[in-house]
């Protein structure tokens, strides 16, 4: 049913609902812009510029890519796009690049459930189907073929005049605009995230459709090696490093960790900011600089290596999943009450330590590696992710509404997160421990990506990269070694400030299994302790 009787041509149309979307859309720009462009006249001017060149790009674009049957739809469509990209910014204050795009589409339903509040409905009803039900109510004026195309051409010529004076006229404030504030079109809404979603959606993402490189082919574990190691690797989720008491946070977060004769790694850095990024690339031989997720994809990781070498390998997953890491390792998903016995009802951490002895035991030869991916402090839903018992720090914020809790209520309820992971941490060594005498045992912890916490009004993750705060960079990373495990942990505790980053696993992982290969780097071995800083 149709609101109201209003007729306008296909062009007006496209222009008027250019217009709706860059005035009501892009707040979270114009925040970003304020930032960078103090409010002086010469500044005012160019911001105004800078809307009205939106206007037109955005016009241009809808112009081209609708007809006069399908212009209601893509218009229809690309408001409820905007709308959703709007709340997500305006609230968490990020920007949608490809990485974004990733991250969104690997999301599992429990995840993208967190992020479901009624905040978000409103933006969908207000900014998305109440404007949609407007343009399905005003008729397009319907003309001739010739007409048709005539009004459509006579307005590309005007958006792109539009667009090159405007650019023309304020071409330093341009100028500064592209080269120095780059960031700042990612906030461009609805075109940055248009953009990023057709630039992703080109890529060949599908795993098994991919031609894969072998690397190490000449894995192997020498004969003089016959002590069998056993090591977890426990994978964390959004823990930042500087909210752990280890690394001096004021908060005691760690108060099981401080008495285990574990070893503080107290300046890591993340590949990424995001899980989709992060995991893959730390179980790559790629460093952050040289990654691609296509190259990552099409190449074996580290486990292929290690599987190669004779290793035993098995992945038990709390999280959303391997990222593809795993495909062809031995993967066990564990957010499930069907296979997780700890639930209540979120399934814990703790829960993959359950039936890893009946593991060992099958497998009687051979080195071990468990890679325990967890859920770790996952957000924005930070209270669903310990139990009840862990929530020590209050107030707490008991909502995925982030902006309706202050800054202490966040951090405390993400303090308890890291506290919960202390005591997860805490139960993987009393575990390696009964292993001493069969195994030269170790763990290994490291966080994919920080978080931020409202510092900033920047909330969650998933930054670009060369924008991103500390708090989404900085990881907690620690090791913990038995007795029996031939290392020198005094040697390596001096150099345990040293900096260093998810670059680094790949030849850990090689270098604590002892595996022999021509892909192991010494000096990017944290353990060898003849690391390139």
């Amino acid at each position: 049913m149709k609101l109201f009787s209003l007729s306008l041509t296909r062009p007006s149309l496209i222009l008027l609902v250019s217009f709706l979307i860059i005035l009501f859309d892009n707040v979270a720009l114009m925040r970003a812009l304020l930032g960078s462009y103090p409010l002086t006249p010469g500044n005012i001017a160019f911001l105004v510029s800078l809307m009205l060149l939106l206007v037109s790009l955005l016009a241009l674009l809808l112009n081209l890519v609708s007809t006069q049957y399908t212009t209601k739809p893509v218009l229809m469509t690309v408001l409820l796009i905007a709308a959703v990209i709007a709340y997500f910014m305006n609230t968490y204050n990020i920007m949608i690049d490809e990485t974004m795009i990733q991250n969104m589409l690997e999301t599992n339903p429990a995840e993208a459930s967190d992020l479901l509040t009624t905040r978000l409905l409103a933006y969908i009803l207000f900014l998305g189907v109440l404007p949609a039900s407007l343009v399905y109510s005003i008729n397009i004026v319907q003309r001739d073929f010739y007409k048709e195309l005539k009004s459509s051409l006579l307005s590309l010529l005007a958006y792109s005049a539009c667009i090159v004076l405007l650019v023309a006229a304020f071409s330093a404030h341009y100028a500064t605009f592209f080269r120095e504030h780059k960031h700042l079109r990612l906030y461009i809404n609805p075109l940055a995230g248009l953009y990023a979603a057709g630039h992703y959606a080109l890529l060949d993402n599908n795993p098994a459709a991919i031609a894969l490189e072998p690397i190490g082919l000449d894995a192997k574990i020498p004969e003089t090696d016959t002590d069998r190691e056993l090591i977890i690797l426990v994978i964390g989720e959004t823990a930042r490093a500087d909210h752990f008491s280890l690394n001096g946070y004021e908060k005691e977060t760690n108060p099981l960790l401080k008495q285990e004769n574990i070893i503080n790694f107290s300046n890591v850095y993340s590949c990424g900011t995001t899980t989709a990024v992060s995991v893959p690339c730390m179980f790559s031989r790629l460093s952050r600089h040289d990654y691609s997720d296509s190259i990552a994809k099409s190449t074996e990781n580290i486990l292929d290596v290690l599987k190669r070498a004779g290793v035993n390998i098995l992945w038990r997953d709390n999280n959303s999943d391997s990222k593809s890491v795993a495909l062809r390792a031995t993967f066990e998903d564990y957010k499930s009450p069907a296979t997780n016995t700890i639930c209540d009802p979120e399934c814990r951490d703790e829960g993959m330590l359950v039936g890893l002895e009946e593991y060992i035991d099958s497998h009687p030869t051979g080195d071990i590696l468990i890679i325990l991916h967890a859920m770790g402090s996952h957000g924005p839903a930070y209270y669903k992710r310990y139990p009840e018992a862990f929530e020590k720090f209050v107030p707490v914020c008991r909502t995925n509404l982030l902006e309706d809790c202050t800054t202490e209520e966040i951090a405390n309820t993400y303090d308890n997160t890291i506290l919960y992971t202390d005591y997860f941490l805490s139960r993987v060594i009393h575990f390696l421990k009964q292993h001493d005498d069969t195994f030269e045992a170790a763990m290994l912890y490291m966080s994919d990506h920080g978080e931020s916490l409202g510092e900033s009004g920047m909330y969650l993750h998933g930054m670009p990269y060369f924008i991103a705060p500390g708090a989404q960079t900085r990881v907690p990373a620690i090791a913990w070694f038995s007795d029996s495990f031939e290392i020198d942990t005094r040697a390596l505790r001096e150099k345990a400030d040293h900096e260093f980053s998810h670059d680094h696993l790949f030849h850990t992982l090689l270098g604590s299994m002892e595996v022999e290969t021509s892909v192991y780097d010494k000096h990017h071995d944290i353990l060898a302790g003849e690391w390139n800083p």
